[in-house]
């Protein structure tokens, strides 16, 4: 699906869901506790982020939304926020703050060119993913993806048009072909950071003070140590669909070097898959339920991308 001149909307998402953490220690709490640098969200940037154990690997990942001052949005899959909730739990006792999973916000998939979108407001988020700006009954956020957006709101989003609906398939297949995986909860601490290519998006700031798990997420990232990431793959049509936490084949030596984390319909057939995949100089032949599949480059560089200068990027913009 590429860019064009049609807003074309969801129904609210099934695949994500909001954690909200509010009270006069909210950002105190949230800045000891995950790998994105808190004043980092503001009224113009949401930063992705990660919430680990003290052995680095992820509980949940997110995306921190602040819509006011001591109030946080943490945007995940639904699956994973009673396990977060949970794990905040742990530490949320020693701060003022509280934990509300929030049922009444409603989020909303928009695939649609800014030109299109200049149709129904003028508040537009600049073009980096994780740029929001405030359109009065509800925020639009811009996320990983070719002309991919999110309406936040407590109402649904007044974009939409009746003849241009986006399913949730062709949502999750923008945001695999975007190389971003949201953690489900049979996913939870299973994997560093990194292993999702969480750097090479800016969701870890190397520059912040401590957070639980740092210092794991730290020495994998400078001593080079990470050799399972993110992969891109499609899959022709299967007797057997593939389904999140089914293995990668190395169909060579028939081992299980891999696990699926997303998958979508393809355009027409098949099936687009994101997989935490063993990393080997001279990459095997991979299979998934004894169907080849093939790798797909990803649209962003395996390497470090500090948030710092995505937020300085955009108040140059703003």
């Amino acid at each position: 699906m590429s860019e064009t001149d049609t807003v074309a909307v969801t129904a609210p998402l099934e695949s994500f869901a909001v954690l909200e953490v509010a009270g006069k220690d909210a950002e105190r709490f949230l800045q000891g506790q995950c790998t994105a640098q808190l004043a980092h969200a503001n009224d113009a940037f949401a930063p992705l982020a990660a919430f680990c154990t003290p052995k680095g690997r992820m509980v949940a990942n997110t995306r921190i939304f602040r819509p006011e001052p001591e109030r946080y949005w943490l945007i995940m899959h639904p699956s994973i926020v009673d396990v977060l909730e949970q794990h905040l739990r742990k530490y949320i006792v020693f701060y003022k703050a509280t934990l509300t999973v929030r049922t009444d916000i409603i989020l909303q998939g928009i695939h649609a060119s800014s030109t299109a979108l200049t149709a129904y407001t003028a508040a537009l988020p600049a073009t980096l993913a994780g740029a929001w700006v405030n359109c009065g009954t509800g925020y639009l956020l811009r996320v990983e993806g070719e002309a991919c957006l999110v309406w936040i709101g407590t109402s649904e989003c007044p974009y939409r048009v009746d003849s241009s609906t986006l399913s949730q398939g062709d949502w999750q297949r923008l945001q695999i072909d975007a190389g971003i995986a949201w953690l489900q909860a049979s996913q939870s601490d299973a994997w560093l950071p990194q292993m999702i290519n969480w750097e090479a998006l800016g969701g870890i700031s190397f520059k912040k003070g401590c957070y639980t798990g740092q210092e794991v997420v730290a020495r994998a990232h400078f001593r080079g140590q990470v050799k399972r990431r993110l992969m891109h793959l499609c899959a022709a049509d299967t007797l057997e669909a593939p389904c999140v936490g089914d293995s990668v084949v190395d169909s060579a030596s028939e081992r299980d070097i891999g696990t699926i984390l997303a998958v979508a319909p393809g355009v027409s057939e098949g099936w687009e898959l994101l997989a935490v995949v063993s990393q080997k100089e001279e990459m095997p032949p991979l299979s998934v339920h004894g169907d080849i599949v093939t790798a797909v480059a990803l649209p962003y560089a395996i390497e470090r991308r500090d948030p710092e200068e995505l937020v300085a990027s955009i108040a140059t913009t703003a």
